[in-house]
C-alpha cells in the first residue's frame, strides 16, 4: 500500500498548483467527471467507452509529462479513477518513470508489485526499465519470474533484451534468450525480434549466426538487410557486403550509406566514391553521415577533382554550414594537398568546434606550418573551446615537423595543468619523435623509458624513425626489440633496422635482420606512388615497375630532368639503396622509384605551370627528396609529395619541411 500513500500525497488541490496551468486544467476536468448514479442509468457499453476515453486521456497527459512531479500527479488521477489495476495505463506510467532514470527497485516496483493480474506488456516494461539502467541481471531474474507465472512474453519483451545482450556484448545470453524465442513458439517469423537478433550477433561479432538468422526469416525489411550489409562492412567483409547490396531490392538512404562508409573505412576509396556515385545518380537523398564517409574516402585518395566534386554536393545538399561535415572537408582538403582551401573552409564555417580547429591544427602541422598551427591553437584557447587530446596531438606534431623544442615542451608540460588533458601514449610520441628529430636521442630514449603510461608501438617506432635520420644504430636496437615484441609481423621495423645497418655498414647486422624476416615469412610491400590524371583519373605507380602505357616517354623525361639535374650538381645518394650491389645498378634502382614515375607521367598528362600532387604510400628516401627539390626549380612547378607522414611542398627548389623530416 507505500506506492498508494505515496500517489494519494500528490492528489491535493496544493499538489495541482504547481503544475502548467494546462496540464493542471486536463487533471481538474478529469476530478470533475460526472459519475454514475443509482439514479442516472448508463449503459455497460457506454461506461466501457468512457472508461476507454479516459484511459486514452491519461496516456496523452503522460506523455507530456515532463519531469517526476507531473507524472506523479498523474499517477494521483489514475489511483483516483480506480485505475490502479488497469496494466495499459500503467504500462506507459512505468515507461515514462523509467525515462526519467527513476530507481526500478523503488518507485516502478512498487507499482508493478501491486497489480493483480499483470500482462505481458505491464512485464516488459518493468523488463525494458532495468535493462536501460544498465541492471540485465535484474531484468533477466524478472524474466524468469514472468515465464514461472505463466505470463508469455512478447516480440518487445525479446527485443529489450537482445539490445541489452548486444550492448554489453554477451552473445552466450544471447543465444540462450535466442533459444527461448524458439521454445515459446511464435517468434521465428516476427520481423522485429529477428531484426534485433541480426544487430546483436552482429555486435557480438558473430556474423556467421546473423546470416543464419537473416537467411531462415520468412520475412525481411530494409533493416534486416542494412544491419547485415553493415556488419560485414565493419568486418572488413566487402565482398559480402556488396553481394547482400546487390540483392537488397529496395535500396534506401542507410543501405547506400553502409556501403559507402564500408568502403571507406576499409581503404577502398575509389569504391566508396563509385557507391556514392551510383547513390546519386539512383537520386536518393543524401545525410551527414553519407557525406562524412565520402569525404572520408575523397581524403584517402588525395583527389582534387572528387575533393572539389564532394564539396560541392555538401553546399547542394544543405550541409555545407553542419560542423561535422565542415569539419570532415578540412581534413579532407588538408589530406588532399591544399591546406589553402581547408583553412578557407574554415573561415566560413558558422560555427566551430573542437573537431574544426583540432582538424585544420592537425592540417597545418601535416603540411608544415608549424607556425600557423600554434597560431590557430592559441586563438582556440582564448575562445570557450577547450582543446582535446587529438588538437595536442595535432600542435606537438607541428613542433616536431619545425624542429621546435622549446615551444614543444611548454606545450606538453601545459597539457594537464592548464586545460585538464593527461597526456596519452600517443602525446609522449610526439614528444619521442620531436626530440629525436632534433638530434637528442638519449634524451628521446630515456623519456620513452621512464613514460608513466606503457609506450606503444608508436613511441618506439618514433624512436626508431629518429635514429633513421640520425644514423645510430645502437639505440636504433633498443627501440626495434620492442617493436619486434609490439609488432612481431610489422615488416616496417625490421626494414627500417636493416636500413639503419646498411648504412652504418654493419652488413652482418643486416643479414641477420632479414634472415629474420625471411624465417618469419614476411614480405616486404612494394612503395607506389599515385597521380591523378585527365578527368580524375587515377594513375598507380609501384617501385621498379616499367609496364605503364607511356613507360617509354616517362623513361625518357626522368633522364631528361636527371642529366639537367647533374648539370647543376646532382648526385644520386646511393645510401638510400641498402642493398650489397653496385653504384651502377643502385642508381639504376633509385631511378625508378615510384613517385619519380609519377612525377615524369604528371609531367607529361598535366598542362604547364599547373601544380603536381604526387600521394605515396611509404615515406619519401632522402634521394627522391633531393630530386624534387632540384626538379621543382627546372621544370618551374610546384611538386605536392604526399608520403605517410607528412607534406613535401617543393618550390623553387626548396621544400616547405626545411629538409627537416
Amino acid at each position: 500500500m507505500r506506492a498508494l500513500t505515496i500517489a494519494r500525497e500528490f492528489l491535493t488541490t496544493r499538489s495541482l498548483i504547481y503544475a502548467p496551468k494546462q496540464f493542471s486544467q486536463q487533471l481538474q476536468q478529469q476530478r470533475h467527471q460526472p459519475k454514475a448514479t443509482e439514479e442516472t442509468y448508463v449503459p455497460f457499453s457506454q461506461l466501457q467507452q468512457q472508461r476507454k476515453l479516459l484511459e486514452s486521456e491519461l496516456i496523452t497527459i503522460l506523455d507530456g509529462c515532463n519531469d517526476l512531479h507531473q507524472i506523479k500527479q498523474v499517477h494521483a488521477q489514475i489511483l483516483y479513477n480506480g485505475l490502479n489495476q488497469c496494466c495499459y495505463v500503467l504500462t506507459k506510467l512505468i515507461r515514462m518513470l523509467a525515462k526519467f532514470n527513476v530507481p526500478m527497485e523503488t518507485y516502478p516496483r512498487l507499482v508493478f508489485d501491486q497489480v493483480r493480474y499483470r500482462n505481458p506488456f505491464l512485464w516488459t516494461a518493468l523488463i525494458r526499465g532495468y535493462l536501460l539502467q544498465g541492471s540485465l541481471r535484474d531484468s533477466i531474474v524478472l524474466y524468469g519470474s514472468m515465464r514461472k507465472e505463466g505470463i508469455d512474453p512478447v516480440s518487445f519483451t525479446f527485443s529489450a533484451l537482445f539490445k541489452a545482450c548486444s550492448e554489453v556484448l554477451d552473445v552466450s545470453l544471447g543465444r540462450q534468450i535466442h533459444a527461448q524465442t524458439i521454445l515459446v513458439g511464435g517468434f521465428t517469423s516476427d520481423l522485429y525480434v529477428g531484426n534485433t537478433l541480426i544487430d546483436m550477433y552482429v555486435k557480438c561479432g558473430c556474423l556467421g549466426c546473423g546470416r543464419k538468422v537473416f537467411d531462415e526469416m520468412p520475412e525481411k525489411d530494409v533493416i534486416s538487410w542494412t544491419e547485415l550489409i553493415a556488419g560485414y562492412a565493419k568486418g572488413g567483409d566487402m565482398e559480402s557486403a556488396a553481394a547482400l547490396f546487390d540483392g537488397l531490392p529496395l535500396k534506401d538512404m542507410v543501405a547506400w550509406t553502409a556501403m559507402v562508409t564500408g568502403y571507406a573505412q576499409n581503404a577502398m576509396p575509389g569504391k566508396a566514391i563509385q557507391y556514392f556515385e551510383r547513390m546519386q545518380n539512383a537520386g536518393i537523398e543524401t545525410d551527414d553521415v553519407t557525406l562524412v564517409g565520402v569525404i572520408s574516402a575523397c581524403a584517402q585518395l588525395g583527389a582534387v577533382k572528387y575533393a572539389n566534386w564532394v564539396c560541392h554536393t555538401a553546399e547542394r545538399s544543405g550541409f555545407i554550414n553542419n560542423v561535422v561535415v565542415g569539419s570532415a572537408l578540412i581534413d579532407m582538403y588538408s589530406k588532399c594537398g591544399i591546406v589553402e582551401d581547408a583553412y578557407r573552409v574554415f573561415e566560413r564555417m558558422k560555427e566551430r568546434n573542437v573537431y574544426s580547429y583540432s582538424s585544420m591544427i592537425v592540417g597545418f602541422a601535416m603540411h608544415g606550418q608549424g607556425h600557423a598551427a600554434l597560431k590557430l591553437f592559441h586563438e582556440m584557447v582564448e575562445t570557450d573551446i577547450r582543446p582535446n587530446r587529438v588538437t595536442f596531438v595535432g600542435v606537438l606534431t607541428a613542433c616536431s615537423h619545425m624542429g621546435l623544442v622549446e615551444q614543444g615542451r611548454q606545450l606538453f608540460a601545459s597539457m594537464e595543468k592548464c586545460y585538464g588533458v593527461a597526456p596519452a601514449a600517443d602525446h609522449y610520441a610526439c614528444m619521442v619523435d620531436l626530440l629525436g628529430r632534433a638530434g637528442r636521442l638519449e634524451e628521446s630514449l630515456e623519456l620513452a623509458q621512464t613514460m608513466p603510461v606503457d609506450p606503444h608501438a608508436g613511441v618506439w617506432g618514433a624512436l626508431l624513425g629518429a635514429c633513421h635520420i640520425h644514423g645510430n644504430p645502437d639505440i636504433a636496437q633498443i627501440a626495434a626489440s620492442h617493436l619486434f615484441e609490439l609488432e612481431p609481423d610489422g615488416i616496417g621495423n625490421y626494414i627500417v633496422l636493416s636500413n639503419i645497418y646498411a648504412l652504418a655498414g654493419r652488413w652482418d647486422d643486416v643479414s641477420r635482420v632479414r634472415k629474420l624476416m625471411k624465417r618469419k615469412g614476411l614480405k616486404k610491400n612494394p612503395g607506389y606512388s599515385w597521380v591523378e590524371g585527365k578527368n580524375g583519373v587515377i594513375h598507380e605507380f609501384v617501385a621498379n615497375d616499367l609496364t605503364h602505357s607511356k613507360s617509354s616517354e616517362i623513361r625518357q623525361v626522368l633522364e631528361d630532368i636527371l642529366d639537367r639535374l647533374k648539370a647543376h650538381g646532382y648526385q644520386p645518394n646511393l645510401s638510400c639503396v641498402p642493398r650489397d650491389v653496385s653504384d651502377e645498378e643502385k642508381e639504376r634502382i633509385l631511378m625508378t622509384h615510384s613517385e619519380k614515375l609519377a612525377l615524369a607521367f604528371a609531367m607529361l598528362t598535366t598542362s604547364v605551370g599547373c601544380t603536381i600532387r604526387i600521394m605515396k604510400n611509404v615515406r619519401i628516401c632522402e634521394d627522391c627528396h633531393v630530386f624534387m627539390c632540384g626538379a621543382s626549380q627546372i621544370i618551374e612547378r610546384e611538386i605536392v609529395v604526399r608520403d605517410n607522414m607528412r607534406f613535401h611542398h617543393f618550390r623553387d627548389g626548396k621544400c616547405s619541411c626545411g629538409n627537416f623530416w
